[in-house]
Order: C-alpha cells, then structure tokens, then sequence
C-alpha cells in the first residue's frame, strides 16, 4: 500500500488528484466497478461455493486486476491497445499485478479480519463477508489506479514528477543501504514485538486480539511518525525537527498515516494467518511476529516518504514550504490549490477533460 501513502503524503501527488475535475470523474470510476463486483458475486454464487478462502481471494484478485486496468485506462486517457507501447510492459505489468491483484487480495484480508474482529466470521458465515470482500477491493483499486494513471498522464504531458508511486524511489533508497534506515526497520519491528510479547503475558483469551492490535497499532503509528522525520534528515538531527513542529501537526500525522495505516497491515496480517495459512489466533510467536512486520514495514515506508519529501522542499518552484511543514497536507491543500497550481495544473485539467472524451468509460 505504499503507492496509497506516496499518493496522500507527498504533495506534488496529492495536489495533482485532488482537483475538482479529478474527483469528479473519479467517483464515477469507483461507482462503476462497485456495481460490477456486486454482479460477479451474484454470478459466482451460481456457480460455485464462496465458502472456500482461496477461491474468494483468487476471484477478488482477478477482478481487481481487470478493475485496475480499466481505471488506469480511463486515467491515463489512452485506449488499450497503446497502454503497453505508451507506458510499458513493465510498469502495465505493476498495475495489474501489484495494483490489481496483491493489492485487492490484501484488502479482502483487510475485510475479512475486521468482520471477524466484530464478529461476523467468515468462515460461520461466508455470504456476507465474501460479498463485501469482493466489492469493497474493487472500488478502490478502481480509485488507487485511475489516480495513478491520472499521474502519468500528467506526466507524459510535461508536468514534471519528483516521485511516481511504483516503488522505485525505495528500491533505490534500499541498494544504497542506508544505516539510517536499517536502523529505523530493526528500531520498529523489536519495539513492536517486544510490546507484543508484553501484552500477551497482560492480556489473554477472547480480549488478546484487540490488546495486541491496540499496541501494535499505537507502537508502528509512533515508529511512523519518528521515521518520517528522520527521513527528512536523511537520519541526522531528526530530533530537533519534531520538537519545532506543532503538536496539532504531529497528532494528524500520527493518527492519518501512523495508526491508520499500522491498523491495516496489522488487520491484513491477521486476515492472512486466519485464512491463508489458517493458524489459530492466540500463540506469543504468531503476534510476535505480526507486531515486528508491521512496525518494521511502517518504518520503512515512512522513513523513505520522509526522505522524498525532503526531496520535494528542495526542488526549485515546488509547493510553498509553509505548505510543506504540516505532514498531514489533506486540509491545507484543499484550501489551497489554486494558489499552489496556478494555471498550468488547470490548463492540464482541461486538455485532460478534453481528451478523455474520447476515451470511452
């Protein structure tokens, strides 16, 4: 889910799909395959038992695959047959794989874990679950991939990109084996299993599932937040960049992406070892290493969004810093994207709208 935080943390992305003319046609791609998933679930109870774990995980990984193909598609304005000479094999490949199939199979997990969470199990009761854990994926593969094509629209029209969310900024952030970083990883996942291993020995029985995600989740969402800093300063004096940044500031980032996010891979993972692996819940080894992937997962991912937007201050007419000091950029961007884009993102707005008229839905 990293191209989901780059899309929401970084500024130079987040400006580019928050435009009205995007949000707009956005809705209408997330309604679309909504109603499609809805058809394939009432199809596929005719023809076979979704009762079966593996088969509702490879059905949603198919069908957010044909999803993220068809929003990318409507995003990048471009009929089918030029995706691949357009944007290549390779990144067409990351679309449908990645985007598609990984990414709507680990929100079925995501689905899954929760109903079971509030106790609507799957497994007792696979109608319900199986449907939402079809229609929910789509919806937002369906967003995450039309507002990736949107991106490289923009930038085969000329609009420079400091970051494109494929990865590949932390691929090369990781050969260079940054000490900074590894420590951050090791720093984030001991933390969480250690607290992890503590909880078990507090709480136990029905009520360890919820103590160990509550811990976790406080835990990797704090990691977060330290690493993102320590990104910005490629691990140097980190310190005194959080003790001058407003709390409010530090709440928000804190809440949206720390918790939010640590919450869901940690739900994923539990998804994945309740109904892939089908392992019992319960065990100090299993929430152990649940707690360790997702604080080490969170610190990279925040320590490598730090250092992009490090990055980001640095280039020559980009977004206002005052802009750039809030982590959480959500509220101030919206109130202020007209100033920030000036003409040429809405000169870009308009020739897109223009073109993608004649791309059909």
């Amino acid at each position: 889910m990293l191209h989901r935080l780059a899309l929401r943390v970084l500024p130079s992305l987040t400006l580019a799909v928050t435009e009205d003319s995007v949000r707009k046609r956005k809705r209408l791609v997330m309604f679309i395959p909504g109603l499609v998933a809805f058809a394939c679930y009432r199809a596929a109870k005719q023809g076979f038992s979704l009762a079966e774990p593996m088969t509702l995980l490879l059905l949603s990984g198919l069908l957010s695959m044909m999803t993220a193909a068809c929003a990318y598609r409507v995003g990048r304005a471009l009929p089918f047959a030029r995706l691949v000479g357009a944007d290549g094999a390779r990144r067409i490949g990351w679309i449908l794989a990645w985007i598609g199939v990984v990414y709507g199979i680990q929100l079925s997990l995501l689905v899954l874990a929760l109903l079971w969470l509030v106790g609507y199990d799957y497994a007792k009761h696979p109608d319900g679950p199986a449907m939402m854990a079809l229609i929910i994926p789509s919806t937002a593969v369906a967003r995450d991939a039309f507002e990736i094509g949107y991106i490289r629209w923009l930038e085969s029209s000329g609009r420079p990109l400091v970051t494109f969310p494929d990865g590949a900024g932390l691929r090369t952030l990781l050969q260079r084996v940054n000490p900074a970083l590894l420590g951050w990883i090791a720093a984030g996942a001991l933390a969480c299993a250690s607290l992890s291993v503590l909880m078990t020995r507090i709480v136990s029985g029905d009520l360890a599932v919820l103590a160990q995600g509550a811990i976790v989740t406080m835990a990797a969402g704090t990691v977060a937040l330290l690493a993102f800093f320590a990104g910005q300063t490629n691990g140097d004096a980190w310190m005194s960049r959080v003790a001058v940044t407003h709390w409010g500031e530090l709440v928000k980032f804190w809440w949206w992406p720390g918790l939010a996010f640590a919450s869901t891979y940690y739900l994923v993972l539990i998804g994945g070892c309740l109904y892939v692996l089908k392992q019992p819940i319960g065990s100090v080894g299993l929430f152990a290493g649940v707690a360790g992937v997702v604080g080490g997962l969170m610190a990279l991912y925040c320590y490598y969004l730090g250092y992009r937007r490090d990055i980001e201050n640095r280039q020559q007419g980009g977004v206002p810093s005052a802009l750039l000091r809030c982590p959480f950029v959500m509220g101030i961007l919206g109130q202020s994207r007209e100033a920030i884009s000036g003409t040429a993102l809405n000169g870009s707005a308009a020739v897109f709208e223009k073109n993608s008229q004649r791309v059909s839905l």
